[in-house]
């Protein structure tokens, strides 16, 4: 009689080992992490799934690792984790962690390089993000490029504006890499739609005038007319004589802000008052408009312009016109310039 009882006997034990086991699933599957706001994980090279339950489990974020443990044998899950930074939002449950950890979503931060930078406050600007890892150190514009492999090249110019995404770690010089390669696509698919004719022998030039462009209006529509008044000097050997070539070629402890006759009148390189052609190397890092700008310039006849004190600039196409302009605009305001404004275009 007893025999009749044996396979009840041991599937009672079964039953509530099995019911234990799917309590325990059923807690790992949908408990929600201990969280009451958002916050960041990292896990490290090596890290197991584990590994990384026993450290939420010691911050009072899981309840208990171990269950962690059986459920991932269990399941399949969570062989292959990715180091970086994760973030963990309330609610969520540990499937839906372990989602993240196997995809490899981590946290992604943003840089912009604004258009119109220097190099050298480029470089500032990456030292300054907290989630960037410097590798530079304090390599200047002249030294840069040797670093990522192009040591023949001048760092200016050579980096695109945008907004990059990037983990936590990225190092400098990896996010400049990006913006480079980016900047050299861009130069060559705008190369290849420019218009004929023009004065410009290579993209390079073309990435020059560009950054001119770009420090010379912040206005949108007037970047094709700008590079159209450059571009006919050009074509008619005039002087670009543009003030901020001869910026960026000035001792930065000789300029307070305040540009001066004496600047015009000290030769550099990129003085464009007292030597023709285009400057030595960009003077900024322009933007994609800028250098659609600079080889798909306006075909007017406009030969000066001078800024009207709102960010926009009036043009003219010759220079008795030129100067009223000039008088209108600039008419009470300190001017420091007292020589002939001849060919200038007044900025």
């Amino acid at each position: 009689m007893w025999r009749k009882w044996i396979p009840l006997v041991l599937l009672v034990p079964a039953l509530l080992v099995a019911a234990l086991l799917w309590r325990e699933w059923q807690l790992v599957t949908t408990e929600p992490l201990a969280l009451t706001e958002a916050r960041t994980m990292e896990v490290e090279r090596g890290d197991s799934l584990h590994r990384v339950a026993r450290r939420l489990e010691n911050e009072g974020i899981l309840a208990n690792a171990d269950r962690v443990r059986y459920w991932a044998r269990l399941s399949g899950r969570g062989d292959e984790i990715r180091r970086g930074e994760y973030r963990l939002e309330p609610g969520m449950t540990l499937p839906e962690l372990v989602d993240k950890l196997e995809r490899g979503e981590v946290v992604q931060y943003r840089f912009t390089m604004v258009e119109g930078w220097t190099v050298r406050r480029l470089l500032e600007a990456l030292g300054e993000h907290e989630a960037v890892k410097t590798t530079l150190g304090d390599v200047d514009e002249t030294e840069l490029m040797p670093l990522l492999g192009y040591p023949e090249w001048h760092a200016e110019g050579w980096f695109l504006p945008d907004t990059y995404s990037f983990p936590r770690g990225t190092t400098d010089r990896e996010l400049l890499s990006k913006a480079h390669r980016a900047m050299r696509d861009t130069l060559e698919e705008t190369w290849e739609a420019r218009q004929m004719g023009l004065p410009l022998e290579e993209p390079y030039e073309a990435l020059i005038l560009a950054s001119i462009i770009e420090r010379e209006t912040g206005a949108p529509h007037e970047r094709e007319r700008v590079a159209g008044v450059f571009i006919r000097r050009l074509q008619q050997n005039m002087r670009l004589q543009t003030d901020p070539t001869v910026i960026y070629g000035l001792d930065p402890d000789d300029f307070d802000g305040r540009l001066r006759y004496r600047h015009l009148r000290t030769d550099t390189p990129y003085n464009t008052y007292t030597r023709h052609g285009l400057p030595p190397t960009p003077i900024a890092l322009p933007g994609r408009e800028s250098i659609r700008a600079a080889v798909n310039p306006d075909d007017s006849e406009y030969l000066y312009f001078v800024s009207r004190g709102d960010g926009t600039h009036h043009f003219s196409r010759t220079l008795e016109e030129h100067n009223r302009a000039v008088q209108k605009y600039q008419l009470g305001q300190e001017i420091e310039l007292e020589a002939p404004r001849e060919e200038s275009n007044g900025d």
